[in-house]
């Protein structure tokens, strides 16, 4: 599966193999039972994040991974968004430090 990444002026497409996404469930599962306990969003902490909000932080941490050039965590956070939000194709990431900001695209 082909993700289209926005952030400001820069785009990419990562590929992030559906075997991967299958494969990682329990990694994904993982992640929920961190983020039940409350995500922060900016300067904002939701205490029971909906599924939106759970892949906007994950979308935010896809954009320190992609800042850092860490590979595994772009690609953990971007089959997270994959497995939690069906026929999503793209995502503008907010890089101004508002993570409620980032958006899903669809189809």
């Amino acid at each position: 599966m082909k993700l289209n990444i926005i952030i400001g002026e820069f785009a990419m497409d990562l590929e992030v193999p559906q075997g991967y996404v299958d494969a990682s469930g329990d990694s994904f599962d993982r992640l929920d039972g961190d983020m039940d306990k409350g995500i922060r969003l900016g300067s904002q902490f939701v205490k029971n994040a909906d599924a939106t909000e759970r892949c906007q932080y994950a979308a935010n941490k896809l954009l320190t991974a992609i800042e850092t050039h860490n590979e595994g965590m772009a690609m953990l956070s971007a089959g997270y968004i994959i497995s939690r939000m069906p026929g999503v194709t793209g995502v503008n990431i907010d890089n101004n430090g508002e993570p409620q900001n980032t958006i899903f695209r669809q189809g």
